[in-house]
């Protein structure tokens, strides 16, 4: 399964944490939108999609949630507890976000704009596409 699980380095004092995030450098693909989920309740499953092109990368920056991770062959949990910590989603993976903390703000860093034609929102299409190898 193609995840990458970061740890950002972060930069403080007795000031406070900063953490800078640049592309091809912390993220490994150029940023093309960026948007954030918050204000989900505990009961909420968010994604239930998988994407054809898109990659990205995922930063719970306050709070916690998990995020569900299926290849088509094996499946995998990944809990983001700490706002130094981006989990890299790769395309052609169906994701769910889901176990949000009342206080969870998911950022997502994407390497495409908005295109719905890219989005793959029914299972079974999802199963097709990988088993023909993403085409």
């Amino acid at each position: 399964m193609h995840t990458i699980k970061y740890t950002f380095q972060p930069h403080g004092d007795e000031r406070g944490q900063l953490i800078a995030l640049e592309e091809f450098n912390d993220i490994p693909f150029q940023i093309k939108r960026v948007y954030y989920m918050y204000d989900t309740r505990a009961d909420v499953v968010r994604g239930n999609h998988a994407h054809k092109n898109l990659q990205q990368i995922l930063v719970c920056i306050h709070g916690s949630c998990k995020i569900r991770l299926d290849n088509g062959k094996e499946k995998k949990v990944v809990a983001l507890e700490r706002p130094y910590e981006g989990l890299y989603v790769a395309n052609n993976m169906w994701r769910e976000m889901y176990d949000f903390s009342e206080d969870a703000v998911l950022l997502v860093f994407a390497s495409e704009v908005y295109d719905e034609s890219d989005y793959i929102r029914d299972y079974n299409e999802f199963l097709d596409f990988v088993a023909s190898g993403g085409l």
